[in-house]
């Protein structure tokens, strides 16, 4: 095993984590918070973790998470793939790694006072721009709650802007996991439809009217006399501007919050 296994399986920090009820902390998430031993000395020189991190997200941006590979991160970097296992000790290792370099700091997104509903506002729409700048991070697979330092910052932030709502600990982690799984949930949507709508010929105008216009001759009224209903509105002939429906969702999920908050008030 490398220096890094040893540490992360087999003592320090590894071992203090998991004396603590337990809470031993996956290898990805370790190195994230600096508690596993780096090689002073890897077999190539200037190979380092951050090089190896820095490498995969630009694959990422440029290619998909499907690109990224240990063989073809060690190709970019010009190295052996067996030169990147005396940092990383595995691709689910760098996955967590990725995400943690490519969510930094959340910046400031609101000044003490702000009232809740517009803190939380601030907080949605700044994880989307987040998501929309690094798309790839959509195709991770979810582990867990946060656990690296910069996820939890961001999670911070959605606490913080639940200060003074009255909201009990519990509701406040239900509504900010609430929040931020419509932003992902919304952002990986549009992301598949804006990659379906390029992969064509058609603006997104056309796209929908291609799309009424089969409906209307495969959809039977008498069956579903609603769908034909909308689609004789014409209200799905013209497309929406790019936030309208993430923002449509976001206020009324903040509707029900707010019902919420004024529910545990009184």
């Amino acid at each position: 095993m490398t220096n890094g296994e040893e540490h992360a399986g087999g003592g320090g920090a590894g071992d203090g984590a998991a004396g603590d009820g337990g809470s031993f902390l996956p290898p990805g998430v370790e190195a994230a918070w600096g508690l596993r031993e780096r090689p002073s000395k890897g077999p190539k020189p200037g190979l380092t973790l951050d090089r190896i991190v820095d490498a995969a997200v630009s694959l990422a941006s440029a290619e998909g998470l499907g690109a990224v590979s240990m063989g073809r991160v060690a190709k970019e970097l010009g190295a052996s793939t067996m030169s990147l296992y005396r940092y990383v000790s595995a691709k689910s290792e760098l996955y967590v790694l990725m995400q943690e370099a490519a969510t930094g700091a959340p910046p400031e997104l609101f000044p003490p006072g702000t009232g809740w509903r517009e803190a939380l506002e601030a907080w949605a729409w700044a994880l989307r721009e987040l998501y929309h700048r690094n798309l790839w991070m959509l195709r991770l697979p979810v582990s867990g709650p946060p656990a690296t330092p910069h996820l939890v910052a961001w999670w911070e932030k959605a606490l913080v802007a639940l200060e003074g709502t009255g909201l009990d600990a519990g509701a406040k982690i239900s509504v900010s996991q609430l929040v931020g799984g419509f932003v992902r949930s919304e952002a990986l949507v549009m992301a598949d439809l804006a990659a379906v709508i390029s992969a064509g010929d058609a603006s997104p105008e056309e796209v929908l009217a291609r799309y009424g216009r089969t409906l209307r001759r495969l959809a039977d009224p008498e069956r579903y006399p609603e769908v034909a209903r909308v689609l004789a509105s014409g209200a799905m002939d013209v497309a929406d501007e790019p936030e309208a429906e993430f923002r449509f969702g976001l206020a009324r999920i903040l509707d029900g919050v707010s019902v919420l908050v004024e529910g545990r008030a009184s």
